[in-house]
Formats: structure tokens, C-alpha cells, sequence
């Protein structure tokens, strides 16, 4: 995501490697120290001319964690309907790899960071941080995922409680962290849903065992990465501080 800041072993600088990160130029970024806004490993620096190890040393600058590999990649997919949650399709599908596909052919070994199902619409992180991407899919980080569904059927006062409180479905219990209803029309609704777990079609699983059965489904935020108004099929860099913050959520 940035420039390396140093060879692997090598102290080097903290305003160097400030300045090789494109956090500020090594005057402001002595600037920076010197106020108190630089952490290394936990600890706030404020001595001018500190070497860390860039290889191994956390550092955050007003508690956003500076990422040093330059070959890190982090992207937010907007995966439109239709697609495979695949980087490549032996039978010939669109899949998510059509989507990246420059930057697989430069070189760039990516993956992406849990599944969404062909129909389902939306959000997708695409990545080669394999300790993040991980931890990101493992159940206890909890890391949330917002989905907007269309669903059939007006959804009554009481639904939202039910899934809150939690229901039974036949590979055990599963509840939503936050439900609201957001519209409705023609006989459908529109409703928000967040929860934590990704059990294979969660979302239209538990609509489903409630009896409104989902009809379009689009996924707009994982953790601290919104969708916004990014357009269907592409990508964008996720910012220093949307890749800060899910490291934090996962404890790295």
C-alpha cells in the first residue's frame, strides 16, 4: 500500500519511515513526533532521530496504524449480481478474478476475504494480507457486515425482535446484532440487516425461517469499509484509515 520504508532487520529512521510512507515530509513528520501523535509498539514517541525496525514495529500515527509494505494490497469490490466469489472459473462463469484482472496479470496473488453468493450484490475485500483476510473470517472477531434485502411480504413489528433474540435453523441458532425496516412497497420490504457470523446464505437463511423470503440482497459495509456510492464491477484502494481500523478490529 505504501512505499517499503527499509530492508527487513534494518533500523531505520521513524521520521524516515514516516516521510517513505507518505504519512508527511520528514520535517513535518519530526513535527509530528515531537507533538506527541506517533506511537511505536503502544508506547508514544517524542524523541527526535528513534530507528525502529519497519519490519516488525507497530506504528500509529493519531491511532491509525501506518501499513510499511509496499506489497500489501487492499481493495473494496463492489461484486455485482451474477458473479462468482472465485479468482478464476473453471467453467467459464463471471467471476470476481474477471473484475481484478490487471492487476492478477502484473502479478499480484489476490484473494478474496470470505464469500458472496452469485446473486448477492455488493461489498467484497479483495487482498493479499493473508493474517488479516483471516482473521477477518474468523467467527470470534466478530467483525460485522451490513446487507440491505429486499424481501417479500410486509415484515411485521415483531420480526426484528425475533431475529435479535434468535432463531433455530438446522445447523444450530443464529441471531442478527441490529435489524430495522427501512421501506415498504408493492408488497415488498426493504430492511437493514447486520450481524457478525458468515455461515453460508445467513442473511437469506434467517429471512426465509421468518417467512419473508429474500428477493434482492446487497452487502454495504464490511467492518469499518462502507460500499457507498461505488459503482457495480468496480474496485477501489481501501485509505490508510479504513485499513487501520480493521486491523484493529481483529487485534493486529
Amino acid at each position: 500500500m505504501t512505499e517499503s520504508a527499509g530492508r527487513e532487520g534494518a533500523p531505520v529512521r521513524l521520521q524516515k519511515i514516516l516521510a517513505q510512507a507518505g504519512v508527511a515530509s520528514r520535517r513535518a513528520s519530526e513535527d509530528l513526533i515531537a507533538r506527541g501523535r506517533v506511537e511505536v509498539d503502544g508506547k508514544i514517541v517524542r524523541e527526535m532521530g528513534i530507528k525502529v525496525d519497519p519490519a516488525t514495529a507497530v506504528i500509529r500515527v493519531d491511532g491509525t496504524r501506518i501499513v510499511l509494505d509496499d506489497t500489501l494490497v487492499y481493495l473494496a469490490l463492489n461484486k455485482p449480481r451474477g458473479y462468482h466469489t472465485t479468482m478464476s472459473d473453471e467453467r467459464g462463469r463471471p467471476c470476481v478474478g474477471d473484475l481484478v484482472a490487471d492487476r492478477i496479470d502484473a502479478g499480484q496473488r489476490l484473494f478474496h476475504v470470505g464469500r458472496l453468493d452469485a446473486d448477492t450484490e455488493g461489498l467484497l475485500l479483495v487482498t493479499n494480507d493473508g493474517e488479516l483476510a483471516h482473521r477477518l473470517m474468523h467467527p470470534s472477531y466478530e467483525v460485522s457486515k451490513t446487507y440491505m434485502a429486499t424481501v417479500t411480504g410486509v415484515v411485521g413489528k415483531g420480526v426484528g425482535k425475533q431475529l435479535r433474540d434468535g432463531i433455530e435453523l438446522e445447523d444450530g441458532p443464529a441471531k442478527v446484532d441490529q435489524f430495522s425496516l427501512l421501506d415498504v412497497h408493492d408488497g415488498r420490504s426493504l430492511v437493514k440487516v447486520v450481524l457478525h457470523e458468515g455461515r453460508k446464505h445467513i442473511v437469506r437463511r434467517i429471512l426465509a425461517e421468518v417467512g419473508h423470503p429474500v428477493e434482492g440482497l446487497v452487502r454495504t459495509r464490511f467492518g469499518a469499509v462502507a460500499l457507498g456510492d461505488q459503482r457495480a464491477g468496480s474496485f477501489r484502494k481501501l485509505n490508510r484509515k479504513e485499513v487501520s481500523d480493521l486491523y484493529e478490529a481483529v487485534g493486529l
